[in-house]
Parts: C-alpha cells; structure tokens; sequence
C-alpha cells in the first residue's frame, strides 16, 4: 500500500508540473497571439496590403526643346515595339523564329529574350524590338493567330526633327548605362533613356521630369489582378535655345562635303545663334538603340562626326590671331598704327629663314596694312617686339586658353604657349624663332571655333567680356545674363582693329571677293591659312605643290573670322574648313552666306534688293 501511495504522488507531481507546462505554454501562445493581432494589428495589416498592392513606377515625358523662335528641335512621338508573353507563347523559341519570318529579329536579339525567359517570370513581357514601322507593325498584326504572346506596344521615343543639322548641339538619349546609375528609381525602368551627349546631357536632370505611380493589385504570384490607383507624372521642362534652327541648317547645308565648323553669336548678348560640325549624325540612330554596325561606321569614320569640333576641334588659327598681336602691341605700347615695317618676302632670325606667305613681299606697311593684306613679315616684328608673354596675356583677355563654359560637354581649353608653358610640358625653354611663329597663328598655339567668334565678339562690341551661352529659357524661367565686364581696352586701339577688319574685305583686302555687297549688311573681318605640315626649303625653292596636288591629310586648313554690319557690329563669325587650303578661297564664302542668311533672318534693316553673292576667291588665293 505505502509503495501505492508513493506511486500516486509521484504521478500527481508529476502530472501536475506537466499540467502547469502546458498552461505556461498556452500562456505565452495567447500573449503572442494578442501581441500580433491586438499590439501589432496596425503594423501587420499594412504588411499584408503591401504583399496585396504593388506600387510601379511610370516613366515621365522628357521636356522639348526648341530654338529662339519656338520651332521644335527634339520632342517625344509614339514608337512602336513588339513584345511576347513567354506563358502565351509556350513554344518560346519556335514563335520567335515565326516571328523572324515576319520582321527582322536578329539571332542575339532572339538569344537575350530565351535568356530573360529564364530569369524572370512567364507572364512578364518581354521587349524583342523596338522602333518598328507602320509596315512592320502591319505585318505583326496581320500574322497575330500564328504568333501566339506576340504583341505590339506603344512607347514614346525621341525625335529631332533637325536630323544631323543640329546633332552635336543637341546631343542624343540612350539607354541607361551601370555607370548611370545613382539610386534614382527612375533609372531602373526598362527601355527608359537618359541624355548622353550634347544640351540632353547638360540639361538632362530638368528634361528628364518626375516619374509618375500606379498602385496596383497582385495575386500570390504577382500578377497583375487590377490597377487601384494612378498618379500621372510631372513632364520634363522645357528647354528653349538660342540657336536659329533655320540657320543651323542653312549653315550645316552649305559646307556640303567639306568638313570643318562654324560658329554665329550676338557680339553684344553672347547667344549662339549657329553652331556647326561637320560632318555629322543623324542622332535619331539613338532614341531606340543604335545598332552595332552603325556605331562602328561612327567611330570608325576619318572625319570623326561624333566630334563636336566646334568646341572640342583645337586648331591653329593662322592668321586671324593677328589682331591678338596688334591689339597687344598697341596696350602695352609697343608699337603705334602708323609705324611701318618693311616686307621684302621673307626674314632671317639666325640662321633660319621666316618667310611670308606671299614671294616677294609686301613692301612698306603699316598696321593697317599688315591686317589688311595678312602680311606674315609685319607680324613676325611686331611679335618679336611684343614677346610671347604679352601675347599670352591678350590672348587670354581675348577668350583663348580656357573652355567657355557654352554648356556642352566636351568643350576643350586651347593652348596659349609660354615660357612657363613650354618648360613644364615639354622641358626645355622657349625660344624666339617660336615667338615669330606664334606671331602668325601657328605653332604651339591652338583655339577652338568658338573661341575665335568669341575673339572677334570681344574686339568689336567695344572691348566687353561677352561669352557665349545657348539657353534662354528653362521651363518658367528665362536665363539672365549679367552685363559683360569691360576689358580696359582703350577705344582708339579697338577702333584701329575694326577699321583694319573692315578693310579686308575691301579693296586691296584678303577677302574681297568674298565681300557682302547687299546695303547694310557688309561684314569685315580676317582670313586665316593653318599650316598642317611645315613646308621644306627644297619644296620653297622647286615650288610647293598645289593644294589640290597634296594629298588630303597635308592640305592647309581654311579659317575666317568675320563680323556684321560694319557700320554697327551684331554678329560674328568663325568658320574653319578643314584641309580646305586658303582661308579666302573657302572659309570666307561659308562666312560671307552664313553671316547673309544670319541679318535676313535678324531684326536689322535689310535697306535695297537683295543682289547676287560676290565670287570666291580664286583657289590659288592662300590667305
């Protein structure tokens, strides 16, 4: 019996400390459950409606931009792709060789859409191409009951309605790149497109506008049940410019096959009115992804047409740097306009021998005279005298030797060489043969196009630091521009230039067959040869070959900088023509019909009947 009762207790003990394991732990279940459905019911609710409702972001609408008239220079259109539903499809690789049948698919575009199968879900869609035609798009449709999850979208792409003759100011839009990538959502979008180059880059965070949300309800899986909710995006700003789409193309027109740039701005505003490289791109190629062969033919092509060389082509530029060394040695009082030197061809230096561009000689001149008949002998003495330095100065004064700041990327510095220059670039020091070649233009010494029409802006409005700028306008807000700051020139320095200017392409001037005779819109200005080889004394002494002779690569460059009206300076211009031989035989005509075009198209009086253009110059003509 006693064995019986121990028994008991020892199972009522133990029963009971089981009983209360059980009760402690339904406890801490019911202090759970309260703890989820009472204490955390708020958090676990939105939880739960999370996993319900998806929030998916919608790309905005890129901004237009237009020019100074409002004439649309890149907008968005409707452009069509062609999707496939892989769980509509089922046999994915047969309907998209079906598909090949119909359109173009290229095999790796067919390879990429079996890879994304694999990688994301079956009711996703997937892009097989985009940018397709009404016909293609006709196509697709028409053969729809043989392709089965094939189906046509429609997206917005850009379009620059200007094709090439704008390209390298406006740039392009790609596809986002990993470098790209900051954490913006945005930028995760498929098939969504960023500026890449040009003013689209520059302005690219205004253009590209706010993404807009759509709420919408899944299943388990994450299909798509039904759309609750949708906050339409904020479009891009828009962008207007300063440039003249009319003359831009007019300007990109009338250099043809040649190749070279050319720049147009408000002497007084710094606007851009043109801006020109040639040759160029149709940036078109890029709103939907440009294909590889194309983008091969692009930077493999000689002419290099993805080059702005406007702002990024550093050239020597001849003879319209002269006025740098005139208006340096009359500042610093080196020397006066009347005084006179004497050009008999050629000088020596030494042992070596500076010749001038024209055999023989110019005789006696003096300042006005040097300019006028681009006398290489005068600039020789008068660079000699002034020294490197001085001109270094002025020619920073003048706009050389820094980027601009025109907005668009890419834009290059020049080279104003020095003592200081040479030593830390190449180690040696500067010697005085290679002043008298910077003295013309040449050596070391290299500028952009837009730097030279910033020069010769600078030179005619009275001595004001203008620099160049495209936009006018973003979105609400017109871009103001404070009053450019006087250089301290002295008044009768800058008018012995202008009137030196204006003579050549006068009688007797450089350039006076490729005048303006129209009333009131004649232009002034400076003819400039660059060198791209440096010619032998055995070559001097046989003859140098004719331009049309050398082979393309050792053919001078043509360069011109001019202004207009003469009578009251508004616009000035700077044309280089690449291998094009004399700056008076091609880069003063572009000049002369670009700066014609330029006051038709501007507010200044027109006075008389328009009259047929001068004649160029003859192609002998170098200077």
């Amino acid at each position: 019996m006693r064995r019986d009762r121990d028994r008991y207790r020892l199972f009522t003990r133990r029963a009971a400390m089981l009983g209360a394991g059980k009760v402690g732990l339904f406890g801490l279940l019911a202090a759970r459950l309260y703890y989820l459905q009472v204490v955390e019911s708020d958090r676990y609710t939105m939880l739960a409606e999370d996993n319900r409702i998806s929030v998916r972001l919608m790309p905005p609408s890129r901004g237009a931009i237009v020019d100074r008239h409002g004439e649309l220079l890149a907008l968005n259109q409707q452009a069509f792709r062609v999707q496939i539903v892989p769980e509509q499809a089922r046999r994915l690789e047969a309907v998209l060789n079906a598909l090949g049948d119909v359109i173009e698919v290229p095999e790796h575009e067919i390879a990429r859409v079996l890879r994304s199968a694999r990688r994301q879900r079956a009711f996703v869609p997937i892009t097989v191409r985009e940018g397709l035609s009404f016909e293609e798009v006709s196509k697709v449709s028409l053969h729809a009951p043989e392709l089965p999850g094939v189906q046509i979208d429609v997206a917005q792409s850009r379009f620059y309605p200007a094709g090439g003759a704008a390209a390298h100011v406006l740039g392009y839009v790609g596809a986002v790149a990993e470098a790209d990538l900051t954490g913006e959502p945005v930028l995760t979008l498929p098939g969504f497109r960023i500026g890449k180059a040009g003013i689209e880059r520059a302005h690219d965070l205004a253009l590209r506008g706010r993404a807009g949300t759509s709420e919408v309800e899944v299943n388990a899986v994450g299909r798509v049940v039904r759309e609750l909710y949708r906050r339409e995006g904020d479009v891009g700003q828009e962008l207007m410019l300063s440039i003249d789409a009319e003359l831009q193309a007019f300007t990109a027109a009338r250099f043809g096959d040649q190749t070279g740039a050319a720049v147009v701005m408000d002497v007084h505003t710094g606007e851009v009115l043109t801006l020109v490289s040639a040759p160029s791109f149709d940036p078109n190629l890029f709103s939907q992804g440009i294909r590889a062969e194309d983008w091969r033919g692009l930077i493999n092509h000689p002419y290099k047409p993805l080059t702005n060389k406007a702002i990024a082509g550093q050239y020597s530029p001849g003879s319209t740097f002269k006025m740098v060394v005139a208006m340096a040695a009359l500042e610093y009082g080196i020397a006066t306009p009347s005084q006179t030197f004497s050009c008999r061809g050629d000088v020596a230096l030494g042992e070596a021998i500076f010749h001038c561009w024209k055999k023989g000689g110019h005789g006696t001149l003096d300042m006005h005279g040097g300019i006028q008949q681009s006398c290489d002998v005068y600039f020789y003495e008068l660079a000699r005298r002034v020294g490197v330095e001085r001109i270094a100065q002025m020619a920073y004064r003048l706009g050389f030797g820094n980027p601009l700041d025109i907005e668009l990327p890419g834009e290059q510095p020049g080279i104003v060489p020095t003592n200081e220059w040479k030593k830390a670039r190449i180690g040696v020091s500067w010697q005085l043969g290679e002043t008298l070649v910077v003295g013309i233009g040449q050596g070391y010494l290299l500028a952009t196009p837009l730097q030279l029409a910033t020069m010769t802006a600078r030179l005619v409005n009275g001595g004001r630091a203008v620099t160049p700028r495209l936009t006018r306008r973003l979105g609400s807000a017109a871009k103001t521009m404070p009053a450019p700051a006087e250089l301290g020139f002295q008044r009768a320095n800058l008018a012995t230039i202008e009137r030196a200017m204006a003579a050549v392409t006068g009688p007797g001037g450089t350039a006076y067959r490729a005048r303006i005779e129209l009333a009131g819109m004649a232009m002034g200005g400076k003819t400039g040869t660059s060198q791209v080889r440096r010619i032998s004394l055995a070559e001097r002494r046989t003859g140098v070959r004719k331009h049309e002779d050398l082979p393309r690569e050792q053919r001078d460059h043509a360069l011109f900088v001019g202004y207009a009206p003469i009578e009251a300076p508004r616009y000035a211009v700077a044309v280089i023509a690449e291998h094009g031989g004399g700056g008076a035989s091609v880069a003063a005509p572009i000049a002369r019909d670009v700066l014609i075009e330029t006051q038709r198209r501007g507010t200044l009086p027109r006075g008389g009947t328009p009259q047929a253009a001068a004649p160029a110059t003859r192609p002998g003509d170098r200077i």
